[in-house]
């Protein structure tokens, strides 16, 4: 995977010391603000947290979306080595299952990240790129599965969005009483995945298309600019 698609798409100039503090400053107080509220979170609570002026904050970085890659560069790339890791598994549905449960795990502490995996920006080409990598990652996983008869047939990889939308709010209801029980949950999917006594399913799959549009759609609130 070439390193420029983890990359933010604005490059990145010396700063100052008092700068790169400030900047510091505004990055950690983002990835608080943005793991417990979500990537709609204020900006100026993230900078009254950061305790630098607005301004500052935009400063460094001028649209929401160039915060959201700064600070979600390192768990998207380990979404990426994650299932990476589980096309070079020997068992197929060991994989599947390895993939889904690092997947949840980098969701359940994290509702920005929840937020992040849950949608799609057409106009962030960093994310575009990376999401796109990892969904094509995803396809493989599954029918790599599907061909040692361990995933049942009619899955596909856009099967795996309900994954993603049913876990970000699942946590969101019980990370503050009952922080583990998202994998109770995903232990019922898995067997709802697994290719014995499958039954046959109401409704076809969702299209790629279908589900990037629906992906696109949650995003719609989480605007790029403001």
């Amino acid at each position: 995977m070439p390193s420029e698609e983890l990359t933010p798409t604005r490059a990145a100039r010396p700063l100052r010391r008092d700068a790169q503090r400030n900047r510091d400053a505004v990055v950690a107080a983002a990835r608080a603000v943005f793991a417990s509220e979500g990537l709609d979170a204020p900006l100026e609570q993230i900078a009254r947290k950061a305790g630098v002026a607005i301004g500052t904050l935009y400063r460094n970085f001028p649209t929401r979306m160039d915060l959201v890659e700064a600070i979600f560069v390192d768990k998207l790339r380990t979404w990426l080595e994650r299932a990476e890791q589980a096309l070079s598994m020997d068992d197929a549905w060991e994989a599947f299952a390895f993939y889904l449960e690092k997947l949840c795990e980098l969701q359940a502490d994290d509702r920005g990240f929840n937020d992040l995996a849950s949608m799609r920006f057409p106009h962030a080409e960093c994310m575009e790129r990376t999401q796109g990598s990892i969904n094509e990652l995803s396809r493989r996983i599954v029918e790599r599965a599907q061909e040692e008869g361990a995933v049942r047939s009619d899955v596909t990889a856009e099967d795996l969005a309900f994954v993603i939308w049913s876990h970000t709010r699942i946590t969101e209801a019980t990370s503050a009483v009952c922080p583990n029980a998202w994998r109770r949950h995903l232990g019922l999917m898995l067997d709802a995945f697994r290719a014995g006594r499958a039954h046959p399913l109401p409704e076809p799959p969702m299209r790629p298309e279908e589900v990037y549009q629906a992906m696109v759609s949650l995003g719609g609130s989480s605007t790029c600019t403001g």
